[in-house]
């Protein structure tokens, strides 16, 4: 199994505003101006929370952004609105363990879901683009326990506004 984060940041690490907003990435490009087509093509699970879904589902396309794999929400909600996400309330490192070893897992979104993972040592790959933005204050993307977790740069990218760091376990 192969598990992955795939999301964009702040240039302080924030991935949404204090009020878990993110117009600040909308603002500064689409999804057309990185590789994230080509990532998604690997995809076999989405997993994310439930304030990443609501995100998610604000976009008039959200029944169809993820067609091709299965689509988790960790959240306390018996159903979701959109019918092909999956509600889940359980242990996310029992849920991810639990997954084929040839299955390729995109974690998606916010640091309660990707924390256990990383202080599980289950994250294999980040892939990180971080756009041209300071929020001084939000949402960080990591805030495992402190220990120290090395990563090797495998490659830098520029799309646009956006710079994509890939790292591998």
């Amino acid at each position: 199994m192969s598990v992955c984060f795939y999301g964009c940041i702040t240039i302080d690490g924030f991935l949404a505003d204090k009020n878990h907003n993110v117009d600040w990435l909308y603002e500064t490009g689409t999804i057309e101006e990185t590789g994230y087509e080509e990532f998604y093509k690997k995809i076999d699970i989405t997993v994310m929370g439930k304030k990443t879904f609501d995100e998610v589902s604000k976009f008039p396309n959200a029944h169809s952004m993820y067609p091709t794999s299965e689509n988790y929400v960790f959240t306390h909600s018996k159903k979701l609105d959109i019918d092909n996400y999956i509600p889940i309330s359980c242990d996310v490192v029992k849920f991810i363990e639990n997954f084929d070893k040839d299955k390729n897992i995109w974690i998606i979104g916010g640091s309660k879901i990707l924390t256990p993972l990383l202080d599980n040592n289950l994250v294999e790959k980040m892939i990180i683009q971080i756009a041209p933005v300071l929020l001084g204050e939000g949402i960080p993307l990591f805030t495992q326990k402190e220990m120290l977790r090395r990563f090797i740069l495998e490659k830098i990218n520029r799309y646009g506004q956006f710079v994509e760091l890939i790292y591998k376990r």
